[in-house]
């Protein structure tokens, strides 16, 4: 399959044709993905008696060829291809503009701050002689 998690996608047939949105998770067994805001499902929980009755919504999956990747130049459905980097890996282009898909930049995680230590008190230790 030639998409990937956070690539912003067209939907370009069924119900939701003509949403976009970014893919949040990819079965490649099935061949399908999961597009944010896209193909919204509601599921109805029956009513017990430790908690009241609820409806939540969620998005399902819909097949990976029902979607184009959008252009990062232009925004548009594009084709995908691949083509060699200089430093020798396959990186996927877009058809359209010949712009890089891989090489948007990814979102890292910042370092947590590292906490001050505190001096700690220290007992001092009487020895009687």
């Amino acid at each position: 399959m030639k998409l990937k998690v956070n690539d912003k996608v067209l939907v370009i047939s069924g119900k939701d044709k003509g949403k976009s949105g970014k893919i949040i998770k990819i079965d490649h067994k099935h061949n399908r993905v999961t597009v944010e805001k896209v193909n919204i499902r509601t599921k109805h929980i029956r009513k017990t008696q430790q908690r009241a009755g609820e409806r939540i919504q969620y998005e399902a999956s819909v097949h990976a060829s029902n979607v184009m990747i959008l252009d990062p130049k232009e925004n548009k459905p594009t084709r995908v291809g691949y083509k060699k980097s200089e430093n020798g890996k396959k990186e996927r282009i877009a058809k359209l503009s010949g712009a890089s898909l891989d090489s948007a930049p990814k979102a890292t995680k910042k370092a947590a701050p590292k906490k001050e230590e505190k001096p700690t008190k220290s007992k001092k230790k009487v020895i009687k002689a």
